[in-house]
């Protein structure tokens, strides 16, 4: 408990003295990533943190918390940001591609209705093996700009000298980034935040009633007032709506018992 309680303090502890020493810090106009320097303000008319320079793709000067003061642990804040967005940006156009070609298949139990030829393990383990590698290429790329740059096997493969976290190359076969790439940059880090947001939302939909996203769409659309996010789960100090969990605890697979709880969002 103390070192949990040590893990919780220390950030907030850290936020508090950071808001003190930036407070009423203001920039007047800084570049946000795109061709046309602004204001960067996530609220209009807030205090913009000094950390934040507008200097990175999408910076509207949103830090309440001041985690971002230290400058090396803002640039890793961002790499996480954009893998993790990226990863959010294919799985949504993924839940959706699959419901509106195949919408009879739940996209929460869509692996396990998957017929497989061999066992899972034996894919959970290559995949493991084949993420690790790439992950510590990525990781080492971070820590040391152009170190990994070469295909260690195959010496002829390599990617051009590159910014972390824009790798281009074979990972632009279409040559985007040939193009405005500020501006392309800022168009990724808005829709890769969106679709975290929207992933969040597809997984608490599917908890909370047991359909996918274009489900759920049609049916707030067929009666807007009554099927709402506050007419399905709802705390307040006098109020609890609970949806309750739509989904099993437990999933099997090939023999194997999968957990699968809900998020403990209602009591």
């Amino acid at each position: 408990m103390a070192a949990i309680a040590s893990f919780v303090a220390t950030p907030v502890i850290a936020a508090r003295r950071a808001t003190k020493s930036f407070a009423g810090a203001r920039v007047a106009a800084v570049s946000n990533g795109s061709r046309v320097s602004m204001a960067a303000s996530w609220r209009p008319g807030s205090d913009h943190p000094a950390h934040l320079d507008g200097s990175m793709p999408g910076d509207f000067g949103f830090d309440p918390l001041y985690l971002g003061t230290d400058s090396e642990t803002l640039k890793w804040y961002r790499e996480a940001e954009l893998q993790n967005g990226r990863w959010a940006m294919a799985a949504v156009a993924g839940v959706l591609a699959q419901e509106i070609v195949n919408p009879d298949v739940f996209f929460y139990e869509a692996a396990v209705k998957a017929d497989l030829p061999f066992p899972i393990l034996g894919v959970v383990a290559a995949q493991f093996l084949m993420m690790h590698y790439v992950e510590i290429r990525r990781w080492r790329d971070f820590v040391k700009p152009g170190s990994v740059d070469k295909d260690p096997l195959f010496a002829g493969n390599a990617i051009p000298s590159h910014e972390v976290g824009y790798p281009g190359g074979i990972f632009d076969p279409f040559g985007f980034a040939k193009g405005d790439i500020e501006e392309l940059k800022l168009k990724e880090i808005k829709n890769a935040r969106l679709a975290m947001l929207a992933w969040v939302g597809f997984v608490v939909q599917a908890q909370a009633t047991g359909m996918g996203p274009i489900a759920c769409w049609k049916m707030h659309l067929a009666n807007p007032s009554a099927n709402t996010l506050v007419a399905k789960g709802l705390v307040t100090g006098t109020t609890v709506i609970s949806p309750g969990c739509a989904i099993p605890p437990v999933t099997t697979f090939q023999g194997i018992q999968i957990p699968t709880p809900c998020l403990p969002l209602w009591p």
